[in-house]
């Protein structure tokens, strides 16, 4: 009978120095062996070449690297790149780059498919099949980075949990893997360089909160009023907005830290006077942002880009009530990239 292999990257350093004490080697070797998966990004044992060949069987015998392929890359006309992932188990994530002139951001996926069912958002539709693991995550980003470099000359400066996915629904695993990205043994970038964006889970959010985070915070919003966020956004039943403001006032008290909020305002939803007075009050209690991002539809007419008076509305009543605005336009729109289109075309 066949024996299963086990992930290496599933090993911590020190499991992978146990392992190599037990074969009668030098823990030493684990620590090569790890830098090899993680600062190297290593795909096969064979690119492993400050080790022995015998070695390198040896791990070959007992273990897999389970890494992602890009299976296919579609670029933008404004330069956006999106990549569909394909996973060892054949399962497929997107995920994507968005370049500026200064900057370039990777948008990563964090489980296949969605645990909520926001309406208005393609990967909802697709209900979540699975989490993804760590490395999965981490493979995403290096593969952007590679990308960057390639076509951008740059290296990869900004990460967004924005992709498929409910990021705080698969919380261990997405925090497993920022450490890997942010630590020295991994791609040693900045952990304010990366945000989570999610829909609203309070206790998790306490969660972040207790064990002090050091990286940005922010939340899918798109209104402060509980009938109609329930109305597009059905979890919002189960994590109403008194829930999700109290543990946001927790986050700030711990953290300290500026809160984002991300908004889509649509025609004939939440394009009046008394959605923004409620919007202005929700944002008061704490510092915060407010992101109003063009919305990209997909496909079926229900939701519809508010105008330009009814953004410019927004827009003008958060500043005079001191709250920073941004208007966030799409990126990406022409290749399905754009937030809430991912999987709008598989």
């Amino acid at each position: 009978m066949e024996i299963k292999k086990k992930d290496i990257r599933a090993l911590t350093k020190e499991q992978l120095r146990q392992f190599f004490v037990e074969q009668g080697d030098k823990a030493f070797r684990g620590n090569q062996v790890y830098e090899w998966l993680w600062q190297k990004s290593a795909h096969d044992f064979d690119a492993m070449t400050n080790i022995s060949k015998e070695t390198r069987q040896m791990l070959e015998d007992n273990f897999v690297i389970n890494h992602i392929r890009v299976d296919q890359m579609q670029r933008s006309s404004d330069g956006t790149i999106k990549n569909a992932v394909r996973l060892h188990d054949g399962l497929i994530v997107e995920s994507v780059l968005i370049p500026t002139d200064t900057r370039t951001t990777a948008c990563v996926s964090s489980q296949v498919g969605c645990s909520l069912d926001c309406r208005f958002c393609a990967t909802a539709r697709l209900k979540r099949m699975r989490n993804l693991n760590p490395d999965e995550i981490y493979d995403q980003v290096v593969a952007i980075d590679n990308e960057s470099r390639l076509y951008f000359d740059r290296p990869l400066s900004n990460i967004v949990f924005m992709g498929m996915g409910e990021p705080l629904m698969n919380y261990n695993n997405v925090l497993k893997a920022i450490d890997k990205i942010t630590s020295p043994e991994g791609l040693g970038m900045s952990p304010k360089r990366i945000v989570v964006s999610t829909s609203g889970v309070p206790k998790i959010i306490k969660k972040m909160a207790d064990e002090e985070v050091k990286f940005g915070l922010a939340v899918s919003l798109h209104s402060a009023i509980d009938e109609v966020r329930t109305s597009i956004m059905p979890f919002n039943a189960t994590f109403p907005l008194k829930d999700l403001r109290e543990a946001l006032e927790y986050w700030y008290s711990k953290t300290k830290n500026k809160i984002t909020y991300e908004y889509v305002v649509w025609k004939g939803i939440n394009d009046t006077q008394e959605a923004v007075d409620a919007l202005v009050k929700f944002c008061k209690f704490a510092p915060s942002k407010v992101n109003l991002i063009e919305y990209n539809p997909i496909d079926d007419g229900e939701f519809q880009q508010a105008s330009n008076k009814a953004v410019e509305m927004y827009q003008n009543t958060l500043e005079r009530n001191g709250i920073t605005v941004t208007v966030r336009r799409s990126r990406g729109k022409d290749i399905d990239a754009a937030c809430g289109q991912l999987a709008n075309k598989q």
